[in-house]
């Protein structure tokens, strides 16, 4: 099979190789995936880079992709061969990812694909999509409430405010561009504000007044604005800190708000968030009014390209890797 790999951490243009790798046999309770298409996510590109050591003797990289299931291994039904699927955590605690012609993972990790998607806009649901649920979901329906997605125009930020308004919430973004605004106002956001122009605080209240639960997409850097604008017994989702990563939190301003800081990371989220996560997601492509943004496909022969487009940051929508 054709595949991207690296043998050691580093830049893309040092470390990732393609070309012929073995093929994938499943084992006990995994299906083989044929991909069509594969997303590359930050997480990917910081694994790459050293955030996790290679697992020996190379590690093919990606988390997200979609195709069809061409091989079951023993005690899995041989009904779910042909079956349209995208795939998840593909490559966490296992060396060989997404970005190849074959992969193999436990079954539970190959959902049925929507009918209305195609292999494309699959591979765009995993770990962004099945973030923003968790962080929107994790304590309790949204309905009714004011929710802001910090990072709006991101990938992750871009699923929130889409999840939230189909849950029946008010949805308030933070953006850092008049191009991000008017993608996160597309997605159905109902007020936008541009952190580096204004005052966050000042016109999220004008706009919305306080605010419920708020999805983060960077916790230590946005804690001030948090405080001053989350209402007694809000919560706080956060997947990501990088630019203060070691936050500091304003204990006395939170204490009297009895609030929830919690921190989300799908890897290893519980079994039954990633069922309710499938569940919903489910539902809500089945609703018809699902936004996918692609910044980017490139070829599998152009994946150090795409790694680093991701890297540089800046894009609005996800990277793509067309498989062969």
């Amino acid at each position: 099979m054709l595949a991207a790999w690296y043998e050691r951490n580093g830049p893309a243009a040092e470390v990732l190789q393609v070309g012929e790798r073995p093929d994938a046999e499943p084992g006990p309770h995994e299906v083989r995936v044929r991909l069509h298409a594969a997303a590359v996510n930050p997480s990917d590109v910081k694994a790459r880079g050293g955030s996790r050591k290679v697992i020996p003797p190379y590690v093919i990289p990606g988390s997200d992709g979609a195709g069809i299931i061409d091989r079951v291994g023993p005690w899995v039904d041989p009904g779910r061969v042909g079956q349209r699927v995208w795939v998840y955590n593909a490559q966490w605690g296992r060396p060989f990812g997404a970005s190849s012609q074959q992969v193999c993972l436990p079954e539970a990790l190959a959902v049925p694909l929507p009918p209305a998607l195609d292999f494309v806009q699959g591979a765009c649901l995993g770990i962004p999509c099945m973030t923003a649920h968790r962080c929107l979901f994790a304590d309790g329906p949204v309905d009714g409430l004011t929710v802001m997605v910090t990072g709006g125009a991101g990938v992750v930020g871009h699923y929130a405010i889409q999840l939230a308004k189909w849950a029946g919430a008010r949805v308030v973004a933070t953006v850092s561009s008049e191009a991000k605004a008017a993608h996160a106002r597309a997605a159905g956001a109902d007020a936008v504000v541009d952190y580096r122009k204004g005052d966050v605080v000042a016109e999220v209240r004008a706009a919305v007044g306080g605010i419920d639960r708020v999805v983060e997409v960077d916790l230590g850097s946005n804690l001030p604005v948090t405080s001053e604008l989350l209402k007694p017994y809000g919560v706080v989702a956060a997947y990501a800190s990088t630019g203060k990563p070691v936050p500091e939190l304003p204990y006395g301003a939170w204490l009297w708000k009895n609030p929830t800081l919690r921190q989300v990371f799908v890897y290893t989220m519980p079994d039954y968030a990633k069922e309710e996560a499938i569940a919903d997601i489910a539902s809500w492509v089945a609703a018809g009014d699902a936004q996918f943004a692609i910044a980017g496909r490139y070829p599998l022969a152009q994946a150090v390209e795409a790694h680093q487009v991701v890297e540089r940051g800046g894009k609005i929508g996800q990277v793509i890797i067309d498989l062969p």
